[in-house]
């Protein structure tokens, strides 16, 4: 079920990156920060039996400003959100939301089929559906068991185990011991 590979030293990256950031904004005019500097929205990623989808929170931008790519299973968007000046500069107290350009990169299972992917963006959440291959989903298989009743003799099995307590991985892959 993981998504990406995880590596030990991301956090540290991440934690360089924002410090790096923090310290530059004291560097700079504050026009020049008012003007110029990235973000990274963030991101929910779940799962379940036919998706993978990717949730950015990232408000206030427009439709154009985003560019998403689907390459050697890797998922890439980037974006961009402007800063608007609709006020003059010197009339803002406090400029606390981040503007500029993003990039995220995901790396994807072989299991997401490339033609089946969408994506759209409502009240400021940008949601990437990934569809899985038909070989990736979960298939249900019926057992039938030789000389008992057919009320009996059926089972539904999932992913090698049965819905049926009392009945071990064993019986159901076939062998011959007798269920408790």
């Amino acid at each position: 079920m993981a998504i990406t590979r995880w590596s030990p030293f991301q956090d540290v990256y991440t934690l360089q990156n924002r410090l790096n950031s923090m310290l530059q904004d004291f560097n700079r005019s504050d026009d020049e920060t008012l003007a110029s500097s990235s973000f990274v929205p963030p991101v929910d990623i779940y799962e379940d039996a036919n998706h993978i989808v990717l949730k950015l929170e990232v408000p206030g931008m427009k439709l154009e400003d985003f560019n998403i790519q689907l390459e050697n299973q890797t998922l890439t968007v980037r974006g961009e959100r402007r800063f608007e000046k609709e006020t003059k500069e010197e009339n803002y107290h406090r400029v606390e939301r981040r503007y500029g350009s993003f990039a995220r990169a995901f790396s994807l299972p072989n299991t997401i089929d490339p033609e089946t992917v969408k994506a759209h963006y409502d009240a400021g959440v940008l949601s990437v559906e990934l569809g899985k291959k038909a070989e990736a989903k979960p298939k249900q298989i019926k057992v039938s068991v030789s000389g008992a009743k057919p009320a009996e003799a059926t089972r539904t099995v999932e992913s090698g185990a049965t819905k049926e307590p009392g009945i071990s991985q064993r019986e159901s892959a076939g062998t011959t011991k007798s269920a408790a």
